[in-house]
């Protein structure tokens, strides 16, 4: 997995996103809104593609998962690829899954 810092920046009170930079250079990003009924929904994430496959996007998942957890939020994933690593392994997510 490699190392990156990882930053939330909300948009406004209804959407934002979770950043991944190494180096000073964003490498993956994965957008939310936000739906007044206390649910994060996660509409896409992307990671660079020399970085696909190193825990990237798994590390900006875990962060909108913590945030969730944080301001008691449930997550709606739509984006194919947050989805899957909700379903692949349900049981840490079920307090925050929707």
């Amino acid at each position: 997995m490699v190392n990156m810092e990882i930053k939330h920046v909300p948009q406004d009170h209804t959407k934002g996103d979770f950043l991944a930079e190494q180096e000073g250079k964003v490498t993956g990003r994965l957008h939310y809104i936000l739906f007044g009924s206390g649910r994060l929904v996660i509409q896409h994430t992307e990671v660079d593609r020399r970085l696909q496959g190193t825990g990237t996007g798994r590390q900006l998942v875990d962060a909108a998962v913590a945030y969730a957890r944080e301001e008691g939020l449930k997550i709606v994933p739509v984006c194919p690829y947050a989805k899957a690593v909700l379903n692949r392994n349900p049981d840490p997510y079920k307090d925050v899954l929707a």
